[in-house]
Formats: structure tokens, sequence, C-alpha cells
């Protein structure tokens, strides 16, 4: 490289010189099964929070699972307007396209977008950069309601009821897509809501019956 490197991007490289040798190298037959096609049967949309990586929290190898990350796991309402729809065509993608099986919404511990819906503290944030978390998080707006009048907006249990909430919000907001609606409707698509906690590395899987979640044993 020409270019002078930087700590942090020196510290990537490092990585990417590790994984040549122990995660490419050494799994050549995969890697070229991949570089012809990808046949993932899970989507995972999962937050963008660096501490919840969905490959490591499942532990799959490259190629199984197909993966959307943003702030807080969350999923816009089907809308046919103009836009820029990324969670929304990456969803399109992989019901329509890659025919995954089963679509799994992971929320997670202290997620700074659940806590800022919860708290709105970027309600009146100053527009002049964008307010583009403010909007994004405004999914949340309606089932922030429940969860203050039940908690209020501050400590741990506000916080977690607020980030399992969310996982309902986009549970509820993928079966608006037409798309997943004929999946699930005929039984060649599965919605799964989880929650990861990070305190303690848990795994929680939502019971949509019983609205709670529960951890795997």
């Amino acid at each position: 490289m020409t270019q002078e490197t930087s700590a942090e991007l020196a510290h990537l490289i490092d990585g990417y010189r590790r994984f040549r040798q122990t995660g490419w190298a050494r799994r050549r037959e995969r890697w070229e099964q991949l570089s012809q096609a990808q046949e993932p049967k899970v989507m995972v949309i999962a937050c963008s929070d660096s501490r919840v990586d969905p490959a490591q929290i499942f532990d799959v190898d490259p190629g199984e699972i197909f993966v959307v990350r943003n702030v807080a796991a969350l999923v816009p309402p089907f809308e046919t307007t103009p836009g820029l729809h990324g969670v929304s065509a990456a969803l399109e993608f992989a019901v329509q396209v890659l025919k995954v099986k089963e679509v799994v919404v992971m929320g997670h511990g202290m997620c700074g977008g659940c806590k800022a819906a919860l708290t709105q503290s970027l309600k009146d944030a100053p527009r002049g950069e964008g307010g583009f978390v403010a909007d994004w998080i405004g999914l949340l707006d309606e089932a922030r309601e429940p969860v203050a009048a039940a908690h209020g907006t501050e400590g741990r249990d506000a916080e977690r009821a607020m980030e399992q909430a969310g996982v309902k919000v986009s549970l509820a907001n993928l079966r608006s897509f037409p798309c997943v609606r004929k999946g699930e409707r005929e039984g060649t698509l599965k919605l799964r809501g989880a929650f990861f906690a990070i305190s303690d590395g848990q795994l929680h899987l939502l019971d949509e019956a019983a609205g709670s979640f529960a951890p795997i044993a």
C-alpha cells in the first residue's frame, strides 16, 4: 500500500491476513462453491451494533445466513412509494430470489437505538445534518407508549422491554409484505423473533403466542 496506513486500518489488515491463512486457505473448496452461487436458508435482521455479529453468535460458516444490519434491527412497513428502501430490497431479494426458509429478527441488550426511542433523546435534535436516526427509530413510537406506561423511560427493565418490543414491531412490519404473507400462508417461510443479551451471552427466542421471550437452555 502506498498511502499511509492508520492504526485502525492496520488492525483490520492484520485480521485479513489471518483470515487468508485460516478462513480462506483452509476452506478453499467452500469458497470455490460460494464463488458460483449462494444458497442461504436463513435471513437474519440484526442491529448494526458492533457487539452483536450474527455470524459469531450463531457460529455459522460463510454462505449460511443472509444478513441485514441496521440501527435497532428494524424493518419498515411495506410501502410502494418511490425511495431508497434498503431493508425492503434485501428482504425482497432474500424471500423471492434466494428463497430463504426463515427470517430471524434479532434484537439485543444495551441497544442504543431502542434506548433513544424510549427516552426520545433525539426527538428534538438539530436536523441540519439529517436527523436520520431520529426518523428511523420513529418506527418504535407506537410501541414505546405501553412500555413507558408499564416501566417508565429509564432503567434496564424499561430498556429491555423496549428492545424486545422492537423485535415484535419488526415482525409485524414483515407481515405487511405480500411476499412474506404468501410464504407464511403456504408454509414456505417462517418468521422468528430473537433477543441476544450482551451481559450474559444468552440467546432468547420469542414465543409469539405467549408474547414473551425465553432463554435457550
